[in-house]
């Protein structure tokens, strides 16, 4: 038994127990063949030219994408700001606080990059506000003050990110990747999929009427499946989500669980809902319904 096998082994039995920038600045810049089986069996191809299609569909998501950066200093804003939009971002910009809380309020944002120190609204102040107003946006705030007590005093506040200053421009971005790949916190909900559904309250599944009984993971990625239903989600995306980002992306792990979830929740039921796109990763998949 490999070291993966194991894992999920105990898992199902676990132990008792400035100048220069333009004028319309504040303007926005805003103007994915599967299979139903674990053994592999008819499992869709992204070989053979279909991998750049792939990608072409995850930068014209990426487009839709809205930032606001809130940063005084025009110098390093403008670099951010361009940065983003050759990543194919759109991007909002605003000088000091007060015409940022503006913004994050009137507009709808995946993203608020805010320097702390602003003129006329300080970034704290701006981000406590925009929590106070019951706004779940994620946060990822920009600070020289590289102190616990900043840091402490900036998640506080309610942020979810903090970037001290200077910053590599791969760090600024790997941060935004991960906070857009979990977006902002949702109210719990009923997830389903046909005659699936997840009880997020209670943290029970149920397949046909039937309930299931899951590991902790299992139920983490079939959670994270079921809130991306129809979409293709990556190895890497599955296991920053549902592990560690510390885990080797190289690993089995991702199939290896995806391979006992099925199990559980498609052997003895149909439709099957997981399916593999190989080159890609996995999509939980809705069937039309028939009329």
């Amino acid at each position: 038994m490999d070291s993966i096998e194991k894992q999920i082994a105990a898992e199902q039995n676990p132990p008792q127990e400035s100048a220069g920038i333009p004028t319309d600045w504040r303007r926005s810049d805003r103007p994915v063949e599967s299979c139903h089986n674990s053994d592999g069996e008819g499992i869709r191809s992204v070989g053979d030219g279909s991998w750049s299609l792939l990608v072409d569909q995850e930068l014209r998501t990426r487009e839709f994408m809205r930032i606001l950066l809130v940063e005084d200093d025009l110098d390093l804003a403008e670099f951010i700001r361009k940065g983003l939009k050759e990543e194919r971002y759109a991007v909002d910009f605003a000088d000091d606080g007060e015409e940022g809380l503006h913004l994050a309020l009137t507009n709808p944002y995946d993203l608020l990059i805010l320097d702390i120190m602003l003129p006329k609204l300080d970034g704290l102040t701006l981000c406590r506000r925009v929590r106070a107003k019951g706004n779940l946006t994620p946060v990822l705030l920009l600070t020289a003050q590289n102190t616990v007590e900043a840091k402490i005093s900036g998640f506080d506040t309610g942020a979810d990110q903090f970037l001290p200053k200077p910053f590599a421009f791969a760090e600024l971005l790997a941060r935004i990747r991960a906070l857009l790949r979990r977006g902002s916190p949702q109210p719990l909900v009923h997830l389903k999929a046909a005659d699936l559904r997840l009880d997020q309250a209670s943290r029970r599944v149920w397949r046909a009427g039937q309930e299931i009984s899951l590991t902790n993971k299992e139920y983490a990625l079939l959670e994270f499946l079921l809130r991306n239903k129809n979409r293709v989600l990556t190895r890497t995306a599955i296991i920053e989500h549902v592990w560690d980002i510390s885990y080797d992306p190289m690993t089995n792990i991702v199939d290896a669980h995806i391979k006992a979830l099925r199990a559980k929740i498609d052997r003895d039921f149909s439709p099957q809902l997981i399916t593999t796109v190989r080159g890609a990763g996995y999509m939980l998949e809705e069937p039309e319904p028939v009329t």
